[in-house]
């Protein structure tokens, strides 16, 4: 095919507006009249119906992905569906997506020259990669940082997990779904910090 699609991974940490990009450029494209799907793994089901949703307010219908998904299969029936191609599959919380669901995106790049938008973030509370986001990092043809800044004013690199105190969590399953009560962007600093704080405070002897 003559059509030449792309691969974008657009990251960042909690709050730094990935999801208000997303459906700002779904906006823009339904302005223009450009053929788009949106779509978002359905571990994070916290709005419970199919929509991508910003801390902002604003909100668009998806489509969910499974972990069993093929989106190569999905394209494909899809395809066939609408008669013609589809320009740009806009993709949220990519970071759960499967490395195997990522390859199935490239391929629908490679055979079909849609374009294919993955937002997410880059690392978990630990600061450890996600596989999907670890896929998109080995593959991607384009990738972009969405940068925020930290209450210290350096740039948010940690998606740190907190409890009810507002502690940092050391342990725990990587994914955990939550909004601000959960999770707050912190620059490696003062990650560092506040677990070396939180640390001597708990060796502390008892009097």
């Amino acid at each position: 095919m003559n059509r030449k699609g792309k691969l974008y991974f657009r990251y960042g940490t909690m709050g730094s507006a990935k999801t208000a990009l997303l459906l700002t450029t779904a906006y823009n494209f339904e302005e223009r009249k450009m053929r788009y799907v949106c779509l978002k793994p359905i571990i994070d089901n916290r709005n419970k119906n199919n929509v991508i949703k910003s801390r902002i307010g604003i909100e668009r219908e998806c489509q969910w992905i499974y972990q069993d998904t093929d989106l190569y299969q999905f394209a494909q029936e899809l395809f066939e569906k609408t008669m013609s191609a589809i320009d740009w599959f806009l993709i949220d919380e990519a970071q759960f997506l499967t490395p195997e669901q990522v390859d199935q995106l490239s391929r629908i790049v490679d055979d079909y020259g849609s374009n294919v938008i993955c937002y997410g973030l880059r690392t978990d509370f630990k600061s450890r990669l996600f596989e999907g986001s670890r896929r998109l990092f080995e593959i991607a043809d384009s990738i972009d940082e969405i940068k925020s800044t930290c209450t210290c004013g350096r740039k948010t690199i940690i998606n740190a997990r907190i409890d009810a105190s507002g502690d940092f969590v050391e342990t725990g399953a990587q994914v955990e779904i939550g909004g601000d009560d959960r999770y707050i962007a912190v620059c490696r600093k003062c990650w560092r910090n506040k677990r070396i704080e939180q640390a001597s405070r708990d060796t502390l002897p008892f009097i």
